[in-house]
């Protein structure tokens, strides 16, 4: 347990260096940008040693794996402490225990689903913090919004009581050049800045909280914050390669 806690905080510190040194070149504040731990596929005691080396949230998939790891955690860590993001195809009949055991969904890509975990939220947990998932490449093989269907969506999902609209998250198609990457990410980055403008034309003194766009993996975090990024979701680069 000792080497892989020290592995584990030395790729933490590796990927924190990583996220300093892209925001420095883009002018920006590192502060700005929040590190979530793709933890998925890895079992909790991975997860302590991550917290041991004072990273307090995590992404998760498959829901349950994910609520087995999250009550298996309260061993060891109180629930407060850990910040926990789901970033999977949602499932309608899985939306109940997102909704009671998640602090974030990053994946919402139709009303449906957004009502249930509307309906679904407990009343002892505080809003529960979504973001809209963008197909911004246009793949057939992945789930998300079009940019066409945002602005009706956003709208109908920021009605939504026990939700907080927070942003939008994409999974642009993978570029080997550094260019291409950050033309996905501008897109996205053009995307979230309209329509948190048009929101707040139409949902004024309403409390729009729109201030998250997670975008940004280990192969591609630089390019993401280049582009704008305040969220960015890494895996491999904290944990290492999945088998």
């Amino acid at each position: 347990m000792a080497s892989l806690d020290t592995n584990t905080q030395a790729r933490l510190l590796q990927v924190r260096d990583r996220i300093a040194r892209a925001a420095q070149a883009a002018g920006r504040c590192p502060d700005e940008i929040t590190l979530v731990a793709v933890s998925k596929t890895f079992d909790a005691g991975r997860v302590v040693e991550a917290i041991a080396a004072g990273q307090t949230r995590f992404g998760e998939n498959y829901v349950q794996e994910a609520c087995g790891k999250i009550a298996e955690l309260t061993r060891f860590v109180s629930r407060e402490t850990v910040q926990w993001h789901f970033i999977g195809p949602i499932q309608s009949n899985k939306t109940r225990e997102l909704a009671e055991n998640f602090d974030w969904i990053q994946s919402i890509d139709r009303l449906k689903p957004a009502q249930r975990l509307s309906r679904q939220r407990p009343a002892v947990r505080a809003d529960l913090d979504v973001l809209l998932q963008v197909n911004i490449s246009g793949e057939a093989s992945k789930r998300g919004a079009t940019p066409a269907e945002l602005p009706a969506l956003a709208a109908e999902v920021a009605a939504l009581p026990r939700l907080r609209l927070r942003g939008l998250m994409a999974i642009p198609e993978p570029q080997p050049d550094p260019q291409r990457q950050r033309a996905s990410f501008a897109r996205m980055r053009r995307l979230f800045e309209e329509l948190r403008d048009q929101l707040r034309q139409q949902l004024a003194g309403g409390g729009l909280n729109f201030d998250t766009l997670s975008m940004g993996m280990s192969a591609d975090l630089e390019a993401a914050i280049a582009e704008g990024s305040t969220m960015v979701r890494i895996g491999t680069a904290i944990f290492g390669e999945r088998t």
